[in-house]
């Protein structure tokens, strides 16, 4: 036991050591790559940064030399400033500047670019600039700062303007520079100016942040001269965390273990700026885990491979005694092996067949389900027919005796009565023509859930189908319309309206059906009360319809509320109904992406209540309007 705890102590001491020589090897190497690279990079940038800047320096004394500008400077009259405006508007235009502009000696602008827009720089005084006292010296100014009246960042080349040997103003070109850190976004870029503020960064937290304490004395002339605007001088936490020869390896940000990069200065003399790319480490630290990785798997290997050589030759010579046991053992398997498919084989039978019987129970459902909903309105018919016969024996009866005037009146000459008896035979017919129109709810097929039905008309023509069941019936009828709240008043539904913009999602064969149910169903129940009532409500929001139709009967019993959407399931005496009433009046709920619901009221009976999607009317006049 103390050889194995011995040999297994020297094996993890050499496995640390193997892992930390890996480890500083890799990190070393990665370093240095990293060194080059980042140098190359800095090198490039900070190039493209310089060749920018000199650019646009040549622009600016070609500028401050021509004679529209001298002139407008030397003699501000309107003339002279609306061709200085016009020709700096032209050159900033062609040069892809942001603003250019020329100021007087005194420290007014003259004339610029953007004369013509709402944040024009003509007026404006610029006297206590750093590059407009630079120009006024005789020399190039160079100055980066947000814009006192763009409030835009940017960087001013200054040339002075020179006439007959004295300076008489300055020509300044404004760059927008925001562009410059984004042109590498893969790695952190950030440009200091020679205070050691930063005012270009890619990333924008980092921006107007100083990388050491600022001296009161720096910070109040940078107040003074508005170079940042109102922007807080706060200091980057910018932290060493190691050095490596000459490479510089930072950590910014309060995290312990945030991103750590390593640094790569450049200044770019004139201006005095300095450069710094910050190229990430973690590469180098994740190949320096994966070649330690390597390196201690591979003498994990070597170590098990060893092993492996040492208990192989036992092994050999188990296997060897075990191999007349598997012979055994494979026979056994066999046997079970076989046994066990044919379970399975019969298994899969049985499951085939529950398959097959229960798709064809699903199409039988489906067929009876639709069958079920035609066998409703057949039971209905007989219903609807004594109601529609007594509504036409009388105009039918009506429209024999006006006929039969008629006929005696065109005998006579009298063309007035006779067009009278006409119109009146034309009022009735339209009337029979309404009373028949109740028989398409019984071979109507379900509409799409497109489909749109006005609710008021459909209320209206289940009233009428049952007209004559409500004899002795109160009835109450109110709409209400709100935006969701429940203390909106309610007013009387009049069917004689037409309120189009109640319109619901629903066929409106469907949805008279379902309401003639419900209805039904209320007559049912008050049918033996002393005082009966019915009530239907109808609440409107701007997304649903709630369509309650209440009675004052006995109301339901627990017992049936829980199967009350069953079909053939009914309280009713025998040969009184079938029990598909209210199932299909849920069926055609649900249909229409709706549901319908059943309750018993505090102060007694039973309300239905049918909910549906509104539909959006466009252009609808209002309820109020229309009635």
């Amino acid at each position: 036991m103390a050889r194995r705890f011995t040999v297994v102590f020297l094996l993890a001491v050499a496995l640390s050591a193997v892992c930390a020589l890996t480890w500083r090897i890799a990190w070393e190497r990665g370093v240095d790559a990293l060194r080059q690279q980042a140098a190359v990079r800095a090198d490039r940038t900070a190039s493209a940064l310089k060749d920018t800047l000199d650019r646009y320096e040549s622009l600016a004394y070609l500028l401050a030399n021509h004679p529209l500008v001298k002139d407008a400077l030397e003699h501000s009259t309107p003339d002279n400033a609306t061709r200085a405006n016009r020709y700096l508007q032209d050159a900033n235009r062609h040069a892809q500047a942001n603003v250019t502009y020329v100021i007087r000696a005194d420290g007014l602008c003259v004339a610029a670019s953007n004369w013509d827009q709402g944040d024009s720089f003509v007026g404006s005084n610029y006297q206590f600039r750093p590059y407009f006292v630079d120009a006024m010296k005789g020399e190039v100014g160079r100055f980066f700062g947000i814009g006192t009246v763009s409030r835009e960042p940017g960087y001013y080349l200054s040339e002075p303007v020179h006439r007959d040997g004295r300076i008489v103003g300055a020509a300044v070109i404004k760059l927008n520079l925001e562009w410059f850190p984004g042109t590498d976004a893969s790695e952190p870029l950030i440009v200091a100016d020679n205070h050691g503020v930063v005012f270009l960064s890619s990333v924008p937290a980092w921006k107007y942040r100083a990388l050491a304490p600022l001296p009161a004395s720096l910070a109040a002339a940078i107040e003074k001269t508005r170079q940042y605007a109102s922007q807080p001088m706060t200091q980057l936490p910018f932290s060493t965390v190691r050095r490596v020869d000459d490479a510089q390896i930072v950590r910014i940000g309060d995290e312990r273990f945030g991103p750590h990069y390593l640094v790569t200065r450049r200044t770019l003399g004139t201006p005095d700026w300095q450069l710094i790319t910050l190229s990430s480490v973690t590469p180098v630290l994740d190949d320096a885990r994966n070649a330690t990785a390597a390196a201690g798997f591979g003498f994990v290997s070597l170590c098990l491979l060893a092993f492996y050589w040492r208990t192989r030759r036992a092994r050999v010579r188990e296997m060897m005694r075990s191999r007349a046991m598997l012979q055994a053992a494979y026979a056994e398997l066999n046997e079970r092996v076989a046994e066990r498919t044919a379970d399975l084989s019969a298994a899969n039978a049985r499951l085939q067949t529950e398959v097959s019987e229960r798709t064809r129970a699903e199409n039988d459902l489906r067929a009876a389900h639709d069958e079920l909903v035609q066998t409703s309105k057949l039971a209905a018919l007989g219903q609807m027919a004594a109601g529609i016969t007594h509504e036409l024996n009388q105009p039918l009866a009506a429209l024999r005796a006006f006929s039969d005037n008629t006929r005696v009146l065109l005998e006579r000459g009298d063309q007035t009565a006779a067009r009278e008896n006409l119109e009146a035979i034309s009022a009735l017919t339209e009337r029979m023509g309404k009373i028949t129109n109740q028989l398409k709810l019984f071979i109507g097929r379900a509409q799409p859930r497109t489909a749109k039905a006005p609710v008021a008309r459909a209320v209206r023509n289940a009233l009428n189908l049952l007209q004559k069941r409500f004899q002795g019936v109160a009835l109450d009828l109110t709409l209400r319309e709100t935006d969701g709240s429940a203390d909106a008043p309610r007013k009387r539904l009049e069917l004689d309206a037409d309120y189009p913009a109640l319109v619901a999602y629903c066929d409106d064969l469907r949805l008279e059906q379902a309401l003639i149910n419900l209805i039904g169903n209320a007559l049912d129940a008050v049918a033996g009360a002393a005082d009966p009532r019915i009530g239907i409500d109808v609440d409107a929001t701007l997304a649903t319809f709630s369509i309650t139709v209440r009675d004052n009967g006995p109301g339901i019993p627990d017992d049936v509320l829980p199967r009350l959407f069953e079909p053939f399931f009914t309280t009713k005496g025998m040969g009184q109904g079938l029990g598909l009433g209210l199932a299909i009046a849920s069926s055609i709920a649900r249909d229409c992406g709706g549901s319908l619901v059943a309750r018993n009221m505090p102060e007694g009976g039973a309300a239905f209540v049918l909910t549906l999607r509104r539909a959006i009317v466009a252009s609808a006049p209002s309820e109020t309007s229309s009635q």
